[in-house]
């Protein structure tokens, strides 16, 4: 089964990215309704530990990720290092009281998961936060690199997100609590826009998102899905070859390097695409211009707007408009 909402490794998911403003509007929700059912979701300290496979992959990683920072540690039975460094994660997920939720993963029996995150050797430490995978070290490590580490992961969680961890209650029996995510008012047509874009109806999943905007323009989740099968529908037919030899033998044609900086971003060539652009903005005038910076524009919504890529690209915009 292949993880939904990551993005890992520089290149975007066109798939399913949660927005920053999202995830951090549902780990609110969650916190006001376990306060107004008094407490509710407490876990015991066992509960901070878990062991996952492919089958519980999404619902144990990717859907706690949006309450919780998961590490995730990769190992095996007959790594050496491994069982150095997995009893150090294990007692720190306790002392850090619910911060994150370490999640270990058997190498030898969940391949499939090792492949996805581009493991190389073990032990190798990953964290999903808000459904966005990053890497956090390969090998073995000393336990104050890994309080670092640990320390900004918890940090960013909470600033960018709004992830303040599990309530912890020491008296609470072992058992790992559910994920308790309330229905939203659009979860059916996001739902369907999601179906739709895994079965390639990608005009399906833009009509979804589109009922979605009618009723709320500013619904975070539904301009990143629009944007995304909108960019994925332009490049459906495209021929790359073609489209790379027209954009460099054109360089002042504002359809082909437009053209081009689509296919890059689809490739996971994200500054490729926003230098591109920005480039052509400063070598055009008027309209073309215009047309040149509001795809730009659509191009941030893909990737998001707190992305780092994207802040740097629209300070870059502005330098190259003003």
């Amino acid at each position: 089964m292949q993880p939904r909402n990551m993005s890992m490794n520089g290149v975007v998911d066109l798939a399913a990215v949660k927005a920053a403003q999202d995830a951090k509007a549902k780990a609110e929700q969650a916190r006001a309704e376990a306060a107004r059912q008094g407490g509710a979701g407490a876990v015991a300290p066992a509960d901070l530990v878990i062991d996952v496979d492919e089958a519980g992959f999404e619902r144990e990683v990717l859907q706690r990720s949006a309450e919780v920072p998961v590490v995730i540690d990769f190992w095996a039975e007959w790594c050496q290092p491994c069982k150095q460094l997995s009893p150090v994660l294990e007692r720190l997920a306790v002392e850090y009281n619910g911060r994150f939720l370490l999640a270990k993963i058997d190498v030898d029996a969940n391949q499939m998961l090792m492949q996805q995150f581009g493991v190389q050797g073990i032990p190798a430490v990953f964290a999903v936060v808000a459904g966005q995978a990053l890497p956090l070290f390969q090998g073995a490590a000393g336990e104050e690199q890994i309080r670092q580490t640990l320390d900004q992961l918890v940090q960013v969680a909470e600033q960018r997100f709004g992830l303040t961890g599990l309530t912890v209650d020491p008296d609470a029996q072992p058992g790992q609590a559910p994920v308790q995510e309330q229905a939203g008012p659009y979860d059916a047509a996001l739902n369907a826009a999601a179906e739709a874009l895994d079965a390639g109806d990608l005009g399906g999943a833009i009509r979804a998102y589109q009922n979605v905007l009618a009723d709320d323009p500013a619904h975070p989740e539904a301009k990143l899905g629009l944007a995304q099968a909108e960019l994925l529908q332009r490049v459906q037919g495209f021929d790359p070859q073609q489209v790379r030899q027209e954009a460099a033998e054109k360089p002042k044609d504002v359809d082909a390097q437009i053209a081009a900086a689509d296919l890059d971003l689809v490739g996971g060539h994200v500054e490729d695409a926003f230098g591109r652009l920005i480039e052509t903005v400063q070598r055009t005038v008027g309209d073309d211009r215009d047309t040149v910076r509001r795809r730009l524009l659509e191009l941030f919504e893909v990737v998001g707007q707190e992305d780092p890529r994207v802040v740097g690209a629209r300070r870059a915009l502005a330098r190259a408009l003003f």
